[in-house]
């Protein structure tokens, strides 16, 4: 496969990260690492704002009308990352892409 092909195989599902972090091992490009980076950071914003959601829910259940649609934002950002990673750009994913940029070093290993 080729480098963009593995890029956006990381934003589907935790298991497509680990096979797109496992098979950049042998070539260590770059552009697959950006966006494993942006992945993982997407995959970990989204499960805070899970958290997040789920507490503040059981506080105020009025707001659940809202939370329904705030929940569909960590898919709207995933969409925006294989955007990226089909253009081939190393561009952070909206509003959260820049706290995740150099965050994981195990990565750049």
């Amino acid at each position: 496969m080729k480098t963009k092909q593995w890029a956006i195989v990381a934003y589907i599902t935790i298991i497509g990260w680990i096979i797109a972090y496992v098979k950049n091992k042998e070539s260590k490009d770059t552009f697959v690492n950006y966006h494993l980076e942006q992945a993982l950071g997407l995959a970990v914003a989204s499960l805070l704002w899970s958290a997040a959601a789920g507490i503040l829910l059981s506080i105020i259940p009025a707001l659940s009308a809202v939370f329904s649609v705030l929940g569909l934002l960590p898919l709207i950002f995933m969409v925006f990352g294989i955007i990226n990673a089909n253009s081939g750009v190393q561009k952070p994913v909206p509003v959260i892409g820049r706290f995740f940029e150099n965050r994981f070093v195990f990565l750049q290993q």
